[in-house]
């Protein structure tokens, strides 16, 4: 923990968190929701997707660009397959609708598909990947998202950083949750909120130089990984859940940050499958635990105590501080005060 943090109890940082929500009249089951998401971003270690985002959720909620209270309204052309229109809600209510629908047509056929369109940043793509894995299924979930990368060999921001999450069962379930940018706009942002530099290779500044500012950083373009290979699969994600979706896509999708006038009009993709459509339940779980312990049982690099799975890392850590508490800095937990005061509700104390 660094020096300055303070342990805060996960109860109490959720009732803190659904209570500025509620405030701006997000129905109270949906505020809770909203706030275990961030609050598991944080507790995974994923803090770009945590409660740093709360302001501006709740600023764009004051705004009114936000609807807190949505009518998701479901289409059904094909029976494996179901497309939601978002009613420009949150993103954790459209996105949790959405899976939830690919996880009943999973059980009931053995795929299921769920495309959103009308939506707004959704969060740790991981959430949706771990509502599956608790069904039994594995998943595929991706999301578009506001431009901020170019497409390779390009300089203007054309993509967003286009998350994609998957998973599946085991003993120690698969997941793998990543941005196709070398690093995640958030983390830039939390770097500048942190008084901090950035890593050489993250991000080209306004004018195309590479940068380590991250408020530089935020004034240009951040980079894809592996060059052209992140750059396409940015682009085919953005294929699936903006263009499939009938969502904005490319550029055309609205920065959360910087525009406060509209919704953002991001698109999702969810595909929730059986695990035992092609050999047994009971075959799959072994293969599974077979796997998981070949991988973790090889031989390790020079520097490494253990090999982990993707995934393994959040988890372990979400587990403690699930029982000591979650650390936050002061400047995260003034942040907090600051929105629970404008929000007219208690703060953490």
């Amino acid at each position: 923990m660094a020096e300055g943090d303070r342990l805060i109890g996960v109860d109490a940082l959720t009732r803190v968190v659904a209570d500025i929500l509620a405030a701006y009249a997000m129905p109270a089951d949906d505020a809770r929701f909203c706030a275990e998401c961030l609050i598991e971003a944080d507790l995974r270690g994923v803090s770009s997707h945590g409660i740093a985002r709360l302001p501006t959720y709740a600023r764009r909620l004051r705004e009114g660009v936000l609807n807190p209270a949505p009518r998701l309204a479901v289409t059904e052309r094909m029976p494996v397959a179901a497309h939601v229109d978002g009613d420009n809600g949150i993103g954790y209510v459209v996105g949790r609708r959405a899976m939830d629908l690919a996880i009943e047509k999973a059980q009931m056929f053995g795929v299921g598909l769920a495309a959103a369109s009308r939506s707004n940043h959704y969060g740790m793509s991981s959430l949706y990947v771990h509502r599956a894995l608790q069904a039994g299924l594995a998943s595929f979930v991706f999301t578009n998202a506001a431009p901020t990368m170019p497409v390779w060999g390009g300089r203007d921001p054309v993509l967003g950083t286009n998350p994609l999450a998957m998973g599946a069962p085991g003993p120690t379930p698969f997941v793998l949750d990543m941005a196709t940018s070398v690093a995640a706009k958030g983390k830039v942002r939390r770097a500048l909120a942190r008084g901090e530099t950035i890593p050489e290779g993250w991000a080209l500044d306004g004018e195309g130089r590479p940068t380590t500012d991250p408020a530089e950083a935020l004034k240009g373009v951040v980079l894809p990984m592996a060059g052209p290979k992140g750059s396409g699969i940015a682009v085919m994600i953005d294929v699936f859940a903006g263009v499939m979706s009938g969502a904005a896509f490319g550029d055309l999708v609205v920065n959360q940050n910087d525009d406060f006038t509209r919704g953002q009009d991001v698109g999702h993709f969810f595909m929730a499958m059986r695990p035992d459509l092609f050999v047994a339940r009971d075959a799959y779980d072994a293969r599974a635990g077979q796997y998981r312990d070949r991988i973790k049982g090889g031989r390790k690099a020079a520097g490494f105590e253990e090999i982990l799975l993707p995934g393994e890392p959040e988890s372990r850590r979400a587990e403690r501080c699930r029982r000591e508490g979650l650390p936050l800095s002061a400047n995260e937990i003034a942040s907090i005060e600051a929105e629970a005061g404008k929000a007219g509700v208690a703060g953490i104390g």
